[in-house]
């Protein structure tokens, strides 16, 4: 088979280290498209995506339409005449006219083992249910929501102590690993796609930010997936004297404790032992409103007596 002319969709860093290989890779890439510049920073100027940042870089053509629901935005797709479209996190829509234009089809870099955690947020409901491993699928896209013929599956184990952050690092690497490989044997993959078993499915919906609000009764375990799952956008979070407080990093302590879920047993430069319905939660990095993170050694040494032995967390301010 000849080299495949590509497009590729999508926005955020997880698609631009995979729009990255690509081009390391030395793949055709006809046109680029990314979601409008958006607003940010003090000054709402406006800032491009990374995927057109890496674009922009290798002088790529690069299309921003608002939406791929256009009679024009679709006639343009169409005079590129791809043929496949590589779609990875892009944020828009594709309607089925769109599914429909590549030569190939359209194929999709999905963070799971579908059809589990089919949806927005697979990769903070893997942390949440405590699943043992995850990973990427890449699978040719149709109307549903995740729901096409998959081509080829990379496995990944989630550690202990993976956060939103770190696993989907390991989940980008190997999407970028099995992309490759799906490209190279196209063909043969193709051919030999497999069709989901819908009666495994499960949904990611995305995080609610109530969903990140502990509730101390809970045990240690839970709480501390809730913690892992929502580093880096959806912090976890606890009220302390009306004041909202925001937990960053933790480990589960194996001790029991006769006090009421949410006291804090002990401050010391190993972190802050706080009482769960079961066992403890140690944390080691925090955030007080208005300030940046710290480590519980920065907060021992600011002096604030906000935090201290005997206190109580609550689940509403």
């Amino acid at each position: 088979m000849s080299e495949l002319r590509l497009c590729f969709a999508g926005t955020p860093d997880f698609s631009a280290a995979h729009l990255s290989a690509l081009i390391a890779a030395g793949h055709t890439i006809d046109a680029v498209y990314t979601q409008p510049d958006r607003p940010s920073g003090r000054g709402k100027k406006l800032q491009p995506s990374p995927v057109k940042a890496v674009a922009m870089a290798a002088g790529l053509e690069i299309r921003q339409p608002a939406s791929l629901k256009t009679v024009e935005a679709q006639q343009e797709l169409a005079a590129i005449a791809p043929d496949l479209l590589v779609v990875v996190a892009y944020g828009l829509i594709l309607p089925q006219a769109v599914l429909e234009l590549p030569k190939l089809g359209c194929i999709n870099v999905h963070a799971s083992l579908l059809p589990r955690w089919r949806g927005a947020a697979p990769i903070e409901r893997a942390l949440l249910a405590g699943d043992a491993v995850s990973g990427v699928t890449i699978m040719k896209m149709d109307a549903g929501l995740d729901t096409g013929d998959m081509l080829y599956k990379q496995q990944v184990a989630i550690d202990p102590e993976d956060d939103r952050i770190s696993l989907t690092d390991k989940i980008c690497e190997a999407g970028k690993l099995a992309l490759l490989h799906t490209l190279s044997h196209f063909p043969e993959l193709s051919s030999q796609a497999q069709r989901q078993n819908d009666s495994l499915s499960t949904y990611a919906d995305k995080l609610e930010k109530s969903e990140s609000l502990l509730r101390w009764q809970e045990p240690a375990e839970k709480l501390h997936r809730i913690i892992r799952a929502g580093l880096g956008r959806a912090p976890a979070f606890s009220f302390i004297n009306g004041a909202r407080l925001q937990l960053l990093e933790a480990s589960v302590a194996q001790t029991e404790s006769q006090k009421t879920p949410g006291t804090i047993l002990e401050i010391s430069r190993q972190g802050m032992l706080i009482a769960c319905g079961e066992a403890c939660l140690l944390v080691t990095r925090i955030a007080l409103p208005g300030k940046k993170p710290w480590t519980i050694t920065d907060l021992l040494n600011s002096g604030t007596d906000l935090l201290q032995a005997g206190a109580i967390l609550s689940h509403s301010d």
